[in-house]
């Protein structure tokens, strides 16, 4: 028993005396201060002492093994642009930078450097400038979302080949161009895209029929011609909304996958007429088909007739219950 309590007491002394696997990276403490003086050390960087363990005592910071692995930033009094430095933090896993209305400037080429990067958020701030090509080099990148800028130029098509990606958010922008050709073949898995409120426009590439979308957002923006390519029975498409362009095809030749739950394609010039398939949509939640061309009576049963007559008004010969009767 004496002899269990001294080796006890013996490493306990030695693990005491040992330093510490999980104190910061010297490299990233670094890099970290230099991010902060680029900011003109606001107080939001008040924890960020030279002489305290970054990855114990700085708020915004968590490590992993001593290495900087998530950065959350947001306060509405940090003025300045993304230091260069933000690329030493080698081993970097998420990177949160967001509700900075006074975070200007261009995503810096140096982020690239993060090539453990697993989610790359920077919504609700003031960055413009184009979205880099290069970002596609994020081959480890799972969630991308930088809504709510000033970003403008086109939607990047290397953001097809980052194999890991699963959401592309970049709506509330100022971005132009199409859809890339290049997203009817990702490389990985088929990601969700939030693309609203910008100023893309164009013809949707029909290569993007042959992808099985989860959720596509693309409203409010001037697309024109064929939406359909979303549309197919066997794909499980949960959320569509389209709403807010000026697409025109033929809704009554349209499949709609069976698990939708959200519906939108009010605002465009689809013509045709609602197609009875749509009665059996069991978990239709949000269903909207006004002001477009449409014509015809309105499938009688399922779910329809428990939507406002709002959401099919403002077409060109639609009746039936909820609207008039034919």
């Amino acid at each position: 028993m004496k002899l269990l309590l001294h080796l006890s007491i013996f490493f306990a002394i030695l693990f005491i005396s040992l330093p510490s696997s999980y104190s910061c990276n010297s490299v990233e403490k670094n890099a970290l201060l230099q991010i902060k003086k680029s900011f003109n050390n606001p107080r939001k960087f008040s924890s960020w002492n030279p002489q305290t363990d970054c990855c114990t005592a700085w708020s915004g910071v968590k490590c992993t093994n001593g290495r900087v692995t998530d950065l959350s930033l947001f306060s509405s009094k940090l003025y300045g642009q993304i230091p260069d430095q933000i690329g030493d933090l080698l081993e970097l896993r998420s990177l949160f930078l967001t509700y900075l209305p006074h975070l200007t400037g261009n995503i810096p080429r140096t982020i690239t450097k993060l090539k453990n990067l697993d989610s790359l958020i920077l919504r609700h701030n003031n960055l413009s400038g184009p979205i880099p090509d290069n970002i596609g080099e994020l081959k480890k990148l799972r969630f991308l979302d930088l809504s709510y800028n000033q970003f403008t130029g086109p939607i990047p098509g290397s953001l097809s080949q980052m194999p890991k990606l699963e959401t592309i958010i970049v709506e509330h922008n100022k971005l132009t161009g199409s859809i890339p050709n290049s997203f009817g073949s990702f490389v990985g898995e088929v990601p969700n895209l939030y693309l609203s409120n910008n100023k893309l426009s164009g013809n949707i590439p029909e290569s993007l029929s042959k992808n099985d979308f989860n959720g596509v957002f693309l409203s409010k923006n001037s697309f024109t011609g064929d939406g359909s390519m979303f549309f197919g029975r066997n794909k499980s498409t949960i959320s569509l909304d389209l709403s807010r362009n000026m697409f025109e095809f033929d809704l009554s030749k349209v499949q709609f996958a069976r698990g939708i739950v959200d519906l939108d394609l009010s605002h465009n010039r689809i013509f045709g007429s609602l197609p009875r398939e749509l009665i059996e949509l069991r978990g239709l939640k949000l269903f909207n088909v006004s002001h477009n061309r449409l014509c015809g009576k309105i499938p009688r049963g399922g779910l329809l007739q428990s939507f406002k007559s709002y959401v099919f008004a403002h077409n060109r010969c639609l009746c039936g219950t909820p609207l008039k009767a034919c």
